[in-house]
């Protein structure tokens, strides 16, 4: 009965080659073996027979379609072996799937990745790609590699090669010799149903190495998500301790406000706090904004693969992040501005200091000698003439005192404002101060002194000579008017505005106008004292040539004179000098408030228009991100603007400029909208990037994902990105989720709320949203099916060993798991066995590994 399907090593062409199947077949068999009991049945118990068989076949799930016994008993082959095909896909290739591909792609797929490390070996059909012989040897040698040695094989002698798989496949694998060597080799096209099935043979046979295989790689997958999770939170905590730690340094630098007593010492805290803002701040910036988004990722990414959220160390949550970054801005606020106000301070201080020591220089100078002249007794020895001459001139000079009276005020009112404004030298100062005070007292009770003396001789005396008594008396203010008009052309002036130095330019003016009426003075003092001489010549009086009654000669008036008509053009040449610099600081304001005021509108456009990017929905998540990544990199060009902004506003800041009437931006509003405006684009890149993890780990289309935020867009009408919990239960409502209004209603929408809300802060965010739409319907991995995965490594026992973890998974990944799988102390347990199971609980959160 066999003989007439032909004999197995036949080689036929066409349909004839199934008869090499008759294996698979035995219940067709049975069928027509019942039907040939004896040679003389009727045709009709065959027909009966055959149904039987026929009948058991469609039990089976096989569609039997144009197929009836009577086709059979009749011996229509061309109707036999189609239906023998048919038993041939359901009992030995149907149930074969790979990636839930079809049947016959899952076969395919299976044979292309099992061959693809073998060289000259393409598995591209079931016909051509199987002729030389080299795919049946990689795949018994993929499984048994001591069956075959694969390297000895030749491309060019496909018979040997097919016959060594045939052959090895018969005797080690018991898979029959189901097709010939010499047939496949000398046909164009190899029948594709013939070579299908005997290589179904083969994922047969090999199918409990494959389940193993699967079994692993679904492992390595679970565990490959968990090192990188672990590989995150290690890199965020590392990050968070790192910004903590520059926080806590940079906080008692920036709260530190005691001043330096020097201007130069003050101008390097500056530059430093320049550095601060310009070099060191900005990329910290950046890693707390990196910091945030690697959070939001892991924990996106923990969601997505049915872990717990991660809880960072004590202290070192995005929150605590935040809350030490504002202590931060906190000390930093105010800071610049003391500085400048310091600065500001030490140069008054400075200039008080300076002016100081000029007028104590020169009442110095002119109280030299004042009291070894108070105290001389030359009037007892003097004759009557000497006598008033002397008197005459102790007038003169206490009327000099009584000038210099004003000065000594001054020095001491600047000594008091030093002592005020906390003057770093003020003992040396006060020393200096009380010494003048001190010798101004005694020069007044000297004064005092002499005055008495001479008026006790006054009245044995009684010639004195008017003229020069009236030469004294105009010399003496106009010499004081000299001096002070020396101080003031040499006195140094501090100015912040135009308006200012035009003010001193004016009064500078103003005192050259009365410069003729002075000459005039002069002139008559001079003339004064020309007249004495003449009645010294005429009248020979004994007067020896000099004025009793002043030291101040003519020649010191015209030394005098002349250096204050040097001194007018010096400042004048000071004060075009300071006119100039002013007006380069307005240039400069103009240029900084010109920059600003593009800048600044500049920024807050784009802080806008990232607003409604975030709310707006064209194209893909994939367009969007292009579109902000673009946008960023715009963001990003606009650099070299904020930096020379910053040059301009150092030259300000150098001027000691200290107001803008030009613009209402400070540096400080375009540095921190700048770090907003980073900070905004990084984190709405951030959401999208999240939104595609979570589209394509929850398989939500793109339909689907524009439908979510329209709606969520739609509810938003503030466009804060966020829902109210009314606003989101419309969301809802609107997308078809039944949430009713009674009890139970209630309560199922307060579990929600639990889940997209799990800080209770009264608003959800439009990723939470994504996440809770996806969830419910996620296809994940579990711990049951990991804990599965393993049950088939370990051979179906409750443990598994260090040997087959380390023959079943890359090293790496194997290494893992013994370094964490506690030991297994079941009764069946042997030396080294390992508890697969409760890791495989602990992967997903619910132990501790």
């Amino acid at each position: 009965e066999l003989s007439a399907w032909g004999s197995p090593h036949q080689g036929r062409k066409g349909s004839e080659s199934f008869s090499n199947t008759f294996i698979f077949f035995p219940l067709f068999l049975l069928g027509e073996r019942l039907a040939k009991p004896e040679r003389g049945k009727m045709r009709v118990h065959k027909i009966s027979n055959v149904n039987k068989a026929l009948d058991f076949i469609a039990s089976k799930g096989v569609k039997l379609v144009s197929i009836g016994a009577e086709e059979i008993v009749d011996g229509n082959v061309k109707m036999t072996l189609g239906m023998i095909w048919t038993i041939i896909l359901r009992f030995a290739i149907q149930d074969i799937s790979v990636e839930e591909t079809s049947a016959k792609e899952g076969l395919l797929l299976w044979c292309q990745r099992k061959t693809a490390p073998y060289k000259n070996v393409n598995i591209q059909n079931f016909h051509i790609s199987w002729k030389d012989g080299l795919g049946f040897c990689a795949l018994i040698h993929r499984h048994r590699p001591e069956l075959i040695d694969y390297g000895k094989l030749r491309k060019d002698d496909p018979l040997t090669n097919l016959n060594t798989a045939f052959d090895v496949a018969e005797k080690y694998l018991d898979i029959p010799k189901m097709l010939d060597a010499e047939d496949i080799v000398g046909t164009a096209r190899p029948d594709e149903k013939a070579i299908m099935t005997y290589v179904s043979s083969f994922y047969h046979a090999f199918s409990g190495a494959q389940k193993a295989e699967t079994a692993a790689n679904r492992i390595c997958k679970v565990l490959a998500v968990n090192q990188e999770n672990e590989q995150l939170m290690e890199d965020y905590e590392k990050l968070a301790s790192d910004l903590l730690e520059w926080i806590r340094r940079t906080i008692p630098w920036l709260e530190n406000r005691a001043p330096e007593n020097t201007m130069q010492a003050m101008q390097q805290k500056l530059e430093d706090f320049r550095d601060y803002r310009r070099l060191h701040k900005p990329p910290k910036v950046q890693e707390k904004c990196q910091l945030e988004i690697n959070f939001n990722t892991l924990q996106t990414k923990l969601r997505l693969s049915n872990r717990p959220a991660f809880m960072p160390s004590e202290g070192k949550m995005v929150s605590d992040i935040n809350n030490a970054w504002g202590g931060l801005e906190q000390a930093e606020k105010g800071y610049e501005e003391w500085l400048l106000n310091e600065i500001r301070r030490l140069e008054r201080l400075d200039h008080l200091a300076e002016k100081f020591r000029q007028k104590a220089s020169i009442h110095e100078s002119w109280t030299d000698g004042k009291e070894a002249m108070l105290q001389q007794k030359d009037y007892e020895t003097a004759t009557l003439s000497e006598i008033k001459a002397l008197l005459k001139k102790h007038e003169a000079f206490e009327s000099d005192l009584a000038a210099h009276q004003d000065r000594v005020e001054q020095i001491a009112a600047i000594a008091q404002e030093l002592n005020e404004l906390d003057y770093y030298d003020s003992p040396s100062v006060n020393a200096r101060c009380q010494k003048i005070c001190d010798q101004w007292d005694n020069l007044g009770a000297l004064t005092q002194k002499r005055r008495e003396a001479l008026e006790r001789t006054e009245k044995l005396l009684e010639t004195i000579d008017q003229l020069y008594l009236e030469y004294a008396k105009r010399a003496a203010p106009f010499n004081n008017w000299m001096e002070g008009a020396m101080e003031d052309l040499q006195d140094t002036f501090i100015v912040h505005t135009i308006e200012e130095i035009q003010g001193l330019s004016t009064a500078h003016e103003q005192f050259k106008a009365t410069l003729p009426d002075a000459d005039k003075e002069r002139q008559a003092i001079l003339g004064i004292h020309n007249e004495v001489s003449k009645i010294v010549q005429t009248y020979h009086v004994n007067m020896a040539g000099t004025n009793p009654y002043t030291t101040i000669t003519p020649h010191e008036i015209n030394g005098k004179w002349e250096h204050v008509r040097q001194l007018v053009p010096r400042r004048d040449q000071a004060l075009m000098e300071e006119h100039a610099r002013q007006q380069q600081n307005e240039r400069l304001r103009k240029q900084f408030g010109a920059q600003a005021n593009v800048i600044g509108p500049w920024i807050q456009t784009k802080m806008e228009e990232i607003g409604r990017i975030s709310i707006e929905m064209h194209g893909t998540l994939e367009d969007q991100l292009n579109h902000l990544r673009q946008y960023e990199k715009s963001i990003v060009n606009y650099k070299p603007k904020i930096d020379q902004l910053e040059g301009d506003h150092q030259q300000i800041q150098e001027a000691l400029i200290f107001d803008n009437k030009h613009t209402n931006y400070t540096m400080e509003h375009i540095r921190v909208g700048w770090e907003q405006l980073l900070t905004t684009i990084a984190r709405t890149i951030n959401e999208v990037e999240n939104q595609i993890l979570t589209r394509d780990a929850k398989g939500i289309s793109q339909e689907q994902m524009n439908e979510f935020r329209a709606s969520f867009n739609h509810f938003d009408r503030d466009h804060s990105g966020t829902l109210g919990p009314e606003e989101f239960k419309a969301c809802l409502i609107s997308l078809g989720y039944d949430i009713g209004n009674d009890a139970q209603g209630e309560a199922e929408f307060a579990r929600i709320m639990s889940i997209v809300d799990p800080n209770r802060l009264g608003v959800v965010t439009f990723q939470a949203f994504i996440d809770f739409m996806s969830r419910e319907t996620a296809d994940t991995d579990t711990a049951d099916q990991v804990m599965a995965s393993f049950k088939i490594l370990a051979g179906d026992k409750n443990y598994i060993t260090v040997d087959e973890l380390r023959r079943e998974l890359p090293p790496d990944q194997a290494e893992y798991c013994i370094a964490r799988m506690a030991p297994y102390n079941g009764r069946d347990a042997v030396p080294g066995a390992l508890d697969y199971m409760s890791f495989s609980t602990a992967l997903y959160g619910e132990s501790d590994l």
